[in-house]
C-alpha cells in the first residue's frame, strides 16, 4: 500500500494516519462506503464499483484535488479529500483567497459506533491540511441539510458564511483559519 503522508494520536481512540488513495486497490472498498444509506449526502447511492474507481482516478489525476484513506490503528476507517476551492466545488461561487484547501471527509460506516470517532477523524483531517504552512484556511460546502456536520464543523472552529447554490445541492459555505482550529480543539488531541 501507500506510503503513511500524516499521523496523529488520539489519547483515548489510538493511531490515525492517512495513505494517499489508490483507486484501483481500494475501488471496492471505498464502494462499501460511499453506496451506504449513511453516506446519502455523497451522491453516489447508486454507484457500481466501476463507477467508484473512474470517479476516484479523476480526483487522483486531477492537479487540484487530492483523495486520502485514513487508517485507525493500521485499519482503513474514513476517506478524505483536499481540493483547490478556486479550481474544484467552489470556483467561481465565493472569494477565493491564497491559503485556502476545500475538504471533504466520510466516515466507514459501522456496526458498533464508537461515540466520538467522527470528531476524532475530523480533527485528524484538519490537523493535516493545517500541517501544510501555506494552508491558512479550510473551506467546506456541505449539503444544508446535512446538520450533523454542520455541528461537527462547528466543533472544530468552523463559521458559517451562508448558503452557496451549486449545480447539485444548496450548500453551507464554511471557513476555518488556523487560529480558529487551534482554540476550538485545544485538549482535544494528545
Amino acid at each position: 500500500m501507500s506510503e503513511i503522508v500524516f499521523t496523529r494520536t488520539d489519547a483515548r481512540l489510538g493511531e490515525f494516519a492517512v495513505r494517499p488513495l489508490d483507486p484501483d486497490a481500494d475501488a471496492e472498498l471505498l464502494h462499501g462506503w460511499v453506496t451506504h444509506p449513511k453516506a446519502t449526502f455523497w451522491m453516489m447511492q447508486d454507484a457500481d464499483v466501476a463507477r467508484v474507481r473512474e470517479e476516484y482516478r479523476a480526483i487522483t489525476r486531477h492537479p487540484h484535488h487530492d483523495a486520502f484513506v485514513g487508517l485507525v490503528n493500521g485499519r482503513p476507517s474514513f476517506l478524505a479529500e483536499q481540493y483547490d476551492p478556486a479550481h474544484v466545488e467552489l470556483a467561481g461561487l465565493y472569494d477565493a483567497a491564497d491559503g485556502d484547501v476545500g475538504m471533504h471527509f466520510l466516515c466507514a460506516p459501522s456496526d458498533t459506533p464508537v461515540h466520538g470517532f467522527t470528531l476524532a477523524v475530523i480533527t485528524t483531517v484538519m490537523e493535516m491540511l493545517f500541517a501544510d504552512p501555506a494552508v491558512r484556511r479550510v473551506v467546506v460546502e456541505p449539503d444544508i441539510r446535512n446538520t450533523a456536520v454542520h455541528a461537527l464543523n462547528a466543533a472544530v472552529g468552523f463559521d458559517v458564511v451562508g448558503p452557496v447554490e451549486k449545480p447539485e445541492k444548496t450548500a453551507l459555505l464554511s471557513f476555518c483559519t488556523r487560529d480558529r482550529f487551534l482554540a476550538a480543539t485545544r485538549g482535544v488531541s494528545a
